[in-house]
């Protein structure tokens, strides 16, 4: 875990780096906001910036999403009004932490931030093959593609890949290849000089220097453009890199990981990806099976998300009754694991006289109907709530209330009400429905424009005052 420590906080600054320390982090401190950005973009990676709320946060997040560097922002302040918390939430922070530090509190924070990034729960003897030959091939300086739907995980069996290797007191650099722009994304992965395009204010080290040492992995690298996927070779087969305007070769030292949730030898075929590098990056191939593959999994991994959303909402954990994982089991899941986690955190949150049951899954919003029934057929796993509940009649209950009434209706009071839940916090209802904070802003503004009212941050602390 690395942290960045961001200005003084109001001379904490010495405690709260030593409580890091203290629970393992590798802690860096600078005194201003330009002085993190030139970190971050001279390769001093960090997976959490610790801030002063004195300082501009607002600049901060803008710069960093300008920059396509996303890191996880904490401010950190004296001043333990709600007001102020929230302030600095609408800039950009994930969280605030009042001073002076709480030990157990910045404890939580960092647990939060690497929270399963390489922890794999399972039961199922699918999955038990797998672990078994990524554990084999870890110790490896071998290159691996990590195949498998959207949703089964490949990410975090990347990080799992290199928490196992000899390189796991490295840094884990990733590259979503799918979320940059093609015209960009050279940028990102070899870094540029000063003045290489417009924008460029400054030299910026790109993910491959980053990640020299440690392990780099491009995500959903099949949607690489052909362009780039030349560059791309090169650098896998030298450990050689040129910047972007630079005039010199730069060598790096990488172990290589890669996923795509499409066939990669179907790309080939079909010229959309390069042969060459197919074969450079396939040296090992880890394939993730559908969580409708492994269906011993469901079960424990519904209790597991059941017991994480508890949690970080506060409440205690409700069992889930016997017919509400009847339906999980019978459920298709298209989305596979991260479909069942957001339908259990939402049914953390819908869930009836403290228990999860038939009805508060059907509210979540998935189309939950016994595999091969007209329901499961005919609508995709992210339907609406509307959609869910109409589609499966033989188990209306209170759904039936939502008959008659559009999906746009229905759509509308979900976020309206999960945005009140959560007091505002538009990162946190974003996660909950399992959408982007882009789209939740347009439905907001949306909603906004028709004279909706729309819960602030921090507007139910301060009415309840």
């Amino acid at each position: 875990m690395r942290l960045l420590i961001v200005g003084s906080l109001e001379g904490h600054i010495v405690t709260a780096g030593k409580i890091a320390l203290d629970r393992g982090a590798k802690v860096a401190n600078v005194d201003d906001i330009d002085a993190a950005l030139d970190a971050l973009r001279s390769g001093q990676g960090s997976e959490l910036l610790m801030v002063d709320v004195d300082l501009d946060i607002a600049q901060l997040c803008a710069s960093l999403e300008a920059e396509r560097i996303s890191i996880p922002v904490v401010a950190c302040g004296i001043d333990t009004s709600p007001a102020r918390a929230v302030e600095a939430i609408k800039a950009g922070a994930k969280e605030y932490i009042p001073l002076p530090p709480d030990a157990e509190l910045i404890a939580a924070v960092l647990a939060a931030v690497t929270e399963e990034s390489t922890s794999l729960v399972f039961q199922d003897p699918v999955m038990n093959a797998v672990l078994k030959l990524a554990e084999q091939i870890a110790p490896s300086e071998a290159s691996v593609l990590i195949t498998g739907e959207s949703g089964t995980g490949k990410e975090i069996m990347a990080r799992y890949v290199h928490s196992k290797s000899r390189r796991s007191k490295a840094q884990f650099i990733s590259v979503n290849c799918a979320a940059i722009p093609e015209n960009l994304l050279e940028s990102e992965l070899f870094g540029h000089e000063k003045g290489a395009f417009t924008g460029a204010v400054g030299r910026r080290i790109g993910k491959f220097e980053e990640a020299s040492g440690g392990t780099l992995l491009l995500d959903e690298i099949s949607e690489m453009h052909p362009r780039l996927q030349a560059k791309l070779l090169r650098a896998v087969q030298e450990r050689e890199i040129d910047r972007v305007g630079g005039s010199q070769p730069i060598k790096v030292d990488i172990r290589l990981l890669a996923t795509s949730n499409r066939n990669l030898e179907d790309e080939v075929r079909q010229g959309n990806f390069r042969e060459d590098l197919y074969f450079r990056l396939n040296v090992v191939n880890i394939a993730l099976p559908a969580l409708r593959e492994r269906p011993r999994d469901i079960e424990i991994l519904a209790d597991h998300f059941i017991a994480k959303y508890a949690e970080a909402n506060g409440v205690p954990v409700p069992p889930i009754s016997p017919e509400a994982r009847q339906i999980l089991l019978n459920h298709h899941w298209r989305g596979n694991v991260r479909e069942l986690e957001n339908t259990m955190h939402r049914a953390v949150l819908l869930a009836q006289d403290g228990r999860v049951t038939e009805n508060s899954i059907m509210l979540t919003g998935e189309m939950l109907a016994p595999e091969g029934s007209p329901a499961s057929q005919a609508a995709p796993s992210h339907g609406t709530a509307a959609a869910g509940s109409a589609a499966s009649p033989a188990r209306t209950g209170d759904a039936s209330e939502l008959v008659g009434r559009t999906v746009a209706d229905v759509e509308r009071d979900l976020i309206l009400d999960t945005l009140e839940h959560c007091l505002g916090n538009r990162t946190h209802a974003a996660n909950i429905l399992g959408i982007s904070i882009r789209t939740l802003r347009n439905k907001l503004k949306l909603y906004g424009e028709k004279g909706l009212p729309i819960s602030m941050p921090g507007e139910a602390e301060r009415t309840t005052a």
